[in-house]
């Protein structure tokens, strides 16, 4: 069973930056991992993701040269630094991880397995 603990959310203003991290538990290897993001009324919506290597990532056109998806496989840690960041960033963050050895697009929800509890950033204006 993989368990996914999101950490680093948080309230910032406009512009500012925050790095949020998902640190998993279990059979990881060979999985690749995502961010979505959940705004209040909205649908679950695909942020970025990287696999297993890290040789690949994919971004929401949204966040492109904003964010950045990163993974230390030492520590089976996936982090989403997030820069210049807007009022319309606002969401719960969830992290999410493949079965292992999925082969995918990475960009659906569909395509994970496994989810995280979400950690709430809040951008103000």
């Amino acid at each position: 069973q993989v368990q996914l603990v999101e950490s680093g959310g948080g309230l910032v203003q406009a512009g500012d930056s925050l790095k949020v991290s998902c640190a998993a538990s279990g059979r990881i290897t060979n999985t690749f991992r995502g961010w979505f993001r959940q705004a209040p009324g909205k649908e679950r919506e695909f942020v970025a993701a990287i696999n297993w290597s890290g040789s690949r990532t994919l971004y929401a056109d949204s966040v492109k040269g904003r964010f950045t998806i990163s993974r230390d496989n030492t520590r089976s840690t996936v982090y989403l630094q997030m820069n210049s960041l807007k009022p319309e960033d606002t969401a719960v963050y969830y992290c999410a991880a493949s079965f292992p050895g999925r082969i995918a697009t990475m960009g659906a929800l569909g395509d994970y397995a496994y989810w995280g509890q979400g950690t709430q950033v809040t951008v103000s204006f």
